[in-house]
C-alpha cells in the first residue's frame, strides 16, 4: 500500500520533479563520466606499456647527482654491451637502442617547431626491428641512409608533412632529412612526437659517436625476467642498471599517472560541488511538494497512516527519483567520457573512444551518489511531513507555519561561521604555508556550512535591503516581489545557497589568480633589470643560440644561468640534495637579489647566495662555509655571502654562485648548457627594435624564444588564465544546477500560490505586472545568493593569498571588474530563471486559479 501510494504520488508530480531529476543526472554524469574516462585512459596506457616493453632494458646507471636532467649530456653505454648481453643464457635477442629526448624537430621550409605543445616529449632514435615495437610503417619504408627519417603519423598530419618532405632535427647542430616513411602507433600515442633514423646516423647525429643509450633484451622463455636482469648486470659489470618489463611498465604508469590522477580528482571534486548544490535543489523540491500536499498527508494520517509510514512515503519518492536520475546520469556519463576522450585526442593524446572501460565501480559510484544524496536531501522534508498533526494538516491550506523557533538555527549558524572565520584568521597569520593550508581547508568548510545555516535568517534582512527600491521603481509588482522573497526565508535561503556556493568559488578563484599575476608582475618589476629573456624549453640554450644572440646589434651584454645539481653539506654536518644556479659575472646587474644579509658583489669573490629558509634550518650566517659536492670527486667549499629573503618566486629555492667559481670545480666541458639567458639593451638603444633583432636572429632556431618583460608577464598571465578558465568551466556545472534550483523553486512556488495569483488577478493585477513580480522575485533571490557568495569568495581568496604570502604571493589583488560582472550576471540569471514560471503564471485562468483547492 505504501509503495503504491508513493508511486502514484511520484508520477502525479513528475513534472515538478523534472528539474531535480536533471540536477541528479548532471551530478551522477560527472562522477560516472570521470571514472569511465580515467579507467579507459589507464587501461589504454597499461596496454601500451605492457605490449611494448622489452623483457629487460639495460642502460647506463643513473648518476647519484643529476638524475634525468635533459640539459645534461646524454648518458650512453658501449657498443659491445649488445654482444655481452646477447651471450647471457636465456637471451633470445639483444638489440642496441638509441633514444634521446633533447632534440627538436622543425620544418626547414617554415622554420616552425614540429611536435607536441602539451608537455609530451619529442623522442628521436634509431629504427630497430624489435618484437614489440610501439609503431609500424604504414607508408614508405624504414630509414636506410644518412639523409632519411621516419616520422610518426600524428605529428606528420599535424605539421602537414608527408613522404618526400623535409624534416630538420636540431641537436647541437641542424640536420636536415627527407621523410621516407610514416609510422603509426599500434595502440595509442601518448602525445609524443617520434622520429627514427638508421642506427649509424642516429649514433652519429644524436650521440656524437658509436654508442647506444640502452640494450633491449628479449628472452627465450627459459628464465624469468628477474633472472635475465641479474645475469645481464653480472655479465656487464658496474656502471649499468636494468629494469624488467614490470618495472618499465610501473615507470610508464608513474609518468602519466600523476596527470590522470590530477584530472580525475579535480573533476570528482567539482562533481562533489555540483552534488552539494543539487542537494539544496532536492531539499527545496521536496519541501515544497510536502507543503503542497499538507491536506493529502493529513488524510493519510487520519485513515490510520503512522508518522513512520508518511516519512517512508516521501523517502520512497526520493528513492525513485534517485534511481531514475542515477540511471540516466550513468548513461550521460558515458557520453561525457567520450567527450573527454575527444578533448584529449585534440590535445594530442590519442585514446580509443570505442573501447570504453565500464567497470563495476562506475555503477556503484553512480547509484551510491545519486540515490544517497537524493534520499538524504529528502529526509529533512520527510521528517517535517511526518510531524504534521492530522487535524492541523486537514485544516491547513498552504505551507505549514513554522512552529519551532529559529534560536537553535541562529546559535548553530553563528558558532559555525565564527569558528570558520577564526580558522581563516589563524590561516592568514600562520608563518608556515602547510599550517595555514590546514586551517584554511577547515575554515572554508565551516564558513560555508555556517552561511548555509544562517541563510534563512539573513534572508529577511538582506532581501529587504536588496529589494528596497523595488516598490519605488516597479510599484505594486516590486512590493509584492520583495515580500514574496521574504515570506518564506527558509526556501529563499536554500535557493540562494545553491547559487552562493558556485559564485563563492568563482570569486575565490578570481582573487587568488589575480593575486598570482599581480605578485609575479611586481616581483618582475622589482627584481628584473634585464630587458630580454631568452629560453629554449627544457633542453636549455645551446652555445649556437647564445652566440647568435650576442651578435645582435643593440645588445649590451648577455647573462647566462646554468643549473648544476649537487649535494650541500652545512657546518652542522647535515647533507641534502640541492643545486647551484651558476651565473655569469654581470648577473647582479640584471637582477636585484632580495637581500636580507650580505652583499651581491660577494658572488664575484667566490661566495654563494642562499635562501632564508636554508640559512635558518642550518643556523648559517655570513662567512660560514658550505661544502658543495658535484659528483665524480668534484668538491669545493664556498662561503655564504648573501642570505636572500624568502617570498620571491624568482629566487625562492635557488642558490646562486658565480660561473667562474663553479668552473674551478667543474670544467666547462662537463657543464650543462645554459638553462636560460637574460639580455640587456645597450645605453641609448631602441629596446623594441633590439627585440625585433633578437627575434630575427632566432628564427633559424625554432626551439628558442625571446620575450621582453611585458611579454614575460603576458606569458605568466596566459598560464594562470588557462587554469582559471578551466576552473570556471568546471564550476559552470554547479552554477547550471543552481539556476535549475531557482527555476524549480519559482515553478513550484507558482503552483503553490495558484489561488493567491488568482486573487491578485481578480483585484486588478495585470498579466504583465504578475510576470514582472515573479521576475523581480527571482532577481532578488539570485542577488541575495550572489552577495553571500561574493562575501564568502572574498574571504576565501584573501585568506588563500595570505597563506601563500611567504611563498611569493605577496600582493593582494581583488578583481573588482570580475565581482561587478558576477553580480550583474546574477541578475541576468535571475531574469532567465523566471521566464518560464512567469509565463506559466501569466497564462492562468483567473476563476480556475481562485477555485483551486
Amino acid at each position: 500500500m505504501l509503495l503504491k501510494t508513493s508511486l502514484r504520488s511520484f508520477f502525479a508530480h513528475k513534472g515538478r520533479m523534472a528539474l531535480s531529476l536533471v540536477a541528479v543526472v548532471l551530478s551522477v554524469a560527472f562522477v560516472s563520466g570521470t571514472l569511465v574516462f580515467s579507467n579507459t585512459a589507464t587501461s589504454t596506457f597499461d596496454t601500451l606499456f605492457a605490449s611494448t616493453a622489452s623483457d629487460v632494458s639495460v642502460g647506463p646507471a643513473e648518476p647519484e647527482i643529476g638524475g634525468k636532467d635533459t640539459r645534461a649530456k646524454t648518458r650512453t653505454i658501449p657498443v659491445d654491451s649488445v654482444r655481452k648481453v646477447a651471450a647471457v643464457p636465456g637471451v633470445k635477442t639483444a638489440i642496441g637502442q638509441v633514444t634521446v629526448e633533447n632534440a627538436t624537430l622543425a620544418d626547414p621550409a617554415t622554420l616552425k617547431k614540429v611536435g607536441p605543445t602539451t608537455g609530451a616529449p619529442t623522442i628521436v632514435g634509431n629504427w630497430a626491428d624489435t618484437p614489440r615495437s610501439p609503431v609500424e610503417i604504414t607508408s614508405g619504408h624504414v630509414p636506410q641512409g644518412p639523409d632519411q627519417v621516419v616520422l610518426d603519423a600524428d605529428t606528420a598530419k599535424k605539421a602537414k608533412l608527408g613522404l618526400g618532405g623535409k624534416l630538420r632535427v636540431i641537436i647541437n647542430d641542424n640536420h636536415d632529412f627527407t621523410i621516407v616513411g610514416i609510422a603509426a602507433f599500434k595502440t595509442t600515442n601518448p602525445g609524443a612526437a617520434l622520429a627514427f633514423l638508421d642506427t649509424a646516423t642516429a649514433q652519429s647525429v644524436l650521440l656524437g659517436g658509436s654508442a647506444y643509450t640502452s640494450v633491449e633484451v628479449y628472452g627465450d622463455g627459459s628464465r624469468s625476467d628477474e633472472q635475465l636482469k641479474s645475469d645481464a648486470l653480472a655479465g656487464l659489470g658496474g656502471g649499468f642498471e636494468a629494469k624488467t618489463a614490470a618495472e618499465q611498465k610501473a615507470d610508464g604508469q608513474k609518468s602519466v599517472g600523476s596527470f590522470l590522477d590530477f584530472m580525475k580528482y579535480a573533476m570528482l571534486g567539482f562533481a562533489g560541488i555540483s552534488l552539494l548544490v543539487g542537494g539544496f535543489l532536492i531539499i527545496n523540491t521536496f519541501s515544497m511538494l510536502v507543503a503542497q500536499r499538507t491536506r493529502e498527508i493529513g488524510l493519510l494520517r487520519a485513515v490510520g497512516g503512522s508518522r513512520k509510514q508518511v516519512n517512508r512515503s516521501v523517502l520512497v519518492e526520493a528513492l525513485l527519483l534517485g534511481l531514475a536520475g542515477s540511471t540516466i546520469g550513468i548513461a550521460a556519463g558515458l557520453g561525457l567520457a567520450v567527450g573527454l576522450i575527444q578533448l584529449m585526442n585534440a590535445a594530442g593524446m590519442h585514446l580509443d573512444a570505442s573501447d570504453l572501460k565500464i567497470g563495476a565501480d562506475v555503477f556503484v559510484a553512480g547509484y551510491a551518489v545519486g540515490v544517497v544524496i537524493t534520499v538524504l536531501a529528502a529526509w529533512i522534508p520527510a521528517r517535517r511531513a511526518s510531524r504534521i498533526a492530522p487535524i492541523a494538516a486537514l485544516r491547513d491550506h498552504g505551507t505549514p507555519a513554522e512552529a519551532r523557533s529559529n534560536t537553535v538555527r541562529a546559535i548553530i549558524g553563528l558558532v559555525l561561521t565564527a569558528g570558520g572565520g577564526g580558522l581563516l584568521v589563524l590561516a592568514a597569520k600562520a608563518e608556515k604555508a602547510a599550517t595555514g593550508g590546514q586551517f584554511i581547508g577547515l575554515g572554508v568548510l565551516l564558513t560555508l556550512v555556517g552561511f548555509v545555516v544562517l541563510g534563512p535568517l539573513l534572508a529577511t534582512t538582506v532581501v529587504r535591503v536588496l529589494g528596497a527600491l523595488l516598490p519605488t521603481l516597479f510599484g505594486p509588482s516590486g512590493r509584492l516581489a520583495q515580500r514574496n522573497a521574504m515570506r518564506n526565508p527558509r526556501r529563499t535561503g536554500a535557493t540562494a545557497a545553491a547559487l552562493m556556493i558556485g559564485l563563492a568559488l568563482v570569486i575565490g578563484a578570481s582573487v587568488f589568480t589575480s593575486s598570482v599575476i599581480k605578485s609575479t608582475n611586481d616581483q618582475i618589476d622589482r627584481s628584473v633589470g634585464a630587458d630580454y629573456i631568452i629560453s629554449a624549453g627544457q633542453n636549455g640554450v645551446s652555445p649556437e643560440i647564445a652566440a647568435a644572440v650576442r651578435q645582435v646589434q643593440g645588445v649590451d651584454h648577455i647573462t647566462g644561468q646554468k643549473y648544476l645539481p649537487a649535494y650541500f653539506t652545512a657546518p652542522d654536518g647535515k647533507t641534502e640534495k640541492n643545486g647551484i644556479s651558476a651565473v655569469t659575472a654581470r648577473f647582479t646587474e640584471d637582477f636585484r637579489l632580495p637581500v636580507k644579509e650580505g652583499s651581491p658583489d660577494s658572488l664575484k669573490q667566490g661566495a654563494v647566495a642562499i635562501g632564508e629558509d636554508y640559512a635558518k634550518d642550518h643556523g648559517l650566517k655570513l662567512g660560514d662555509p658550505i661544502k658543495v659536492d658535484y659528483g665524480n670527486g668534484r668538491v669545493q667549499s664556498l662561503p655564504v655571502g648573501v642570505v636572500m629573503t624568502k617570498g620571491n618566486q624568482l629566487f625562492d629555492g635557488n642558490t646562486f654562485a658565480s660561473l667562474d667559481t663553479v668552473t674551478k670545480a667543474v670544467p666547462a666541458a662537463d657543464q650543462p648548457v645554459d638553462a636560460i639567458l637574460f639580455g640587456k639593451a645597450a645605453a641609448g638603444a631602441d629596446v623594441a627594435r633590439t627585440l625585433t633583432g633578437l627575434e630575427d636572429a632566432l628564427k633559424q632556431y625554432p626551439q628558442a624564444s625571446v620575450r621582453d618583460q611585458a611579454g614575460y608577464k603576458d606569458l605568466v598571465q596566459e598560464q594562470v588564465n588557462t587554469l582559471l578558465y578551466m576552473i570556471y568551466g568546471l564550476l559552470g556545472l554547479a552554477i547550471v544546477v543552481a539556476v535549475l534550483g531557482v527555476v524549480n523553486t519559482l515553478a513550484l512556488s507558482v503552483v503553490e500560490r495558484t489561488r493567491e495569483i488568482g486573487l491578485l488577478r481578480a483585484i486588478g493585477l495585470s498579466r504583465r505586472q504578475l510576470r514582472r513580480m515573479i521576475r523581480l522575485e527571482s532577481v532578488v533571490i539570485a542577488l541575495f545568493g550572489a552577495v553571500l557568495g561574493t562575501a564568502l569568495g572574498l574571504a576565501w581568496g584573501i585568506t588563500g593569498q595570505q597563506v601563500l604570502r611567504t611563498q611569493g604571493l605577496e600582493t593582494l589583488a581583488v578583481p573588482t571588474t570580475t565581482i561587478l560582472l558576477t553580480l550583474g550576471a546574477s541578475m541576468v540569471i535571475g531574469l532567465l530563471a523566471a521566464l518560464v514560471p512567469a509565463f506559466r503564471a501569466g497564462r492562468m485562468n483567473v476563476l480556475a486559479a481562485i477555485a483551486t483547492d
